[in-house]
């Protein structure tokens, strides 16, 4: 039987679409299925004691702006740091990967070319008609597709999406839990192939006192 890894992300996070292509690599090569769990990062900052980045001190929004310019020529990437419409209402967009998801197909190939959409190509993708479009692109029904993103099962299940990162430790975007143990940060994802390669069992916060 495959063993899960539950990503939690959001389109709004450059850290998601800069980590996205290398752990579905990883994914992959380990023959691990990837549960998409889209969740609305305002939320989870808001229950785990985080900040949105224009809150965030001076210091701190400095140092991520060189961090997405290191990791941009570390994956080998050329994007934009601050797109034209970004930030954007994500709450569609992160349904609309949900809905892909409730109807039987892979998230992934919408996934890199909206993430494209985003930071390379500085598109709206809070625009209902842009996000049906790159659906097309990659052989999807976009107009089914944002029916089923605007109904009432999407949205429960964005809901529960943040109900169960919340409960799982998660607090950012992307997450990756693999038997209850959490990989924050595409900056982790070494630990996590690591993980997989040994198969060893999954760190706990809790550590046994030794007797």
């Amino acid at each position: 039987m495959a063993r899960t890894i539950d990503y939690y992300f959001s389109l709004l996070s450059p850290w998601a679409y800069i980590g996205h292509a290398p752990f579905m690599g990883i994914a992959r090569r380990h023959g691990v299925e990837v549960n998409y769990k889209p969740v609305f990062l305002g939320r989870v900052f808001a229950e785990t004691g985080g900040l949105p980045l224009a809150q965030r001190h001076p210091v701190r929004q400095r140092y991520r702006m060189v961090e997405l310019q290191r990791w941009r020529e570390k994956r080998g990437l050329s994007f934009n740091l601050q797109p034209k419409h970004w930030p954007f209402d994500v709450n569609l967009p992160d349904r609309f990967v949900i809905a892909i998801s409730v109807s039987g197909q892979n998230p992934d190939p919408f996934l890199r070319r909206v993430f494209a959409a985003i930071w390379e190509e500085e598109r709206d993708v809070g625009n209902p008609a842009v996000l049906a479009e790159i659906a097309e692109s990659v052989g999807l029904d976009g107009s089914s597709l944002m029916n089923l993103a605007t109904g009432s099962s999407t949205e429960a299940i964005y809901a529960l999406n943040l109900e169960n990162a919340v409960a799982g430790d998660v607090f950012g975007s992307p997450a990756y839990v693999l038997d209850g143990e959490v990989f924050w940060g595409q900056d982790r994802l070494d630990l996590l192939d690591d993980a997989l390669q040994s198969g060893r069992q999954a760190y706990r916060s809790e550590v046994a006192e030794s007797k």
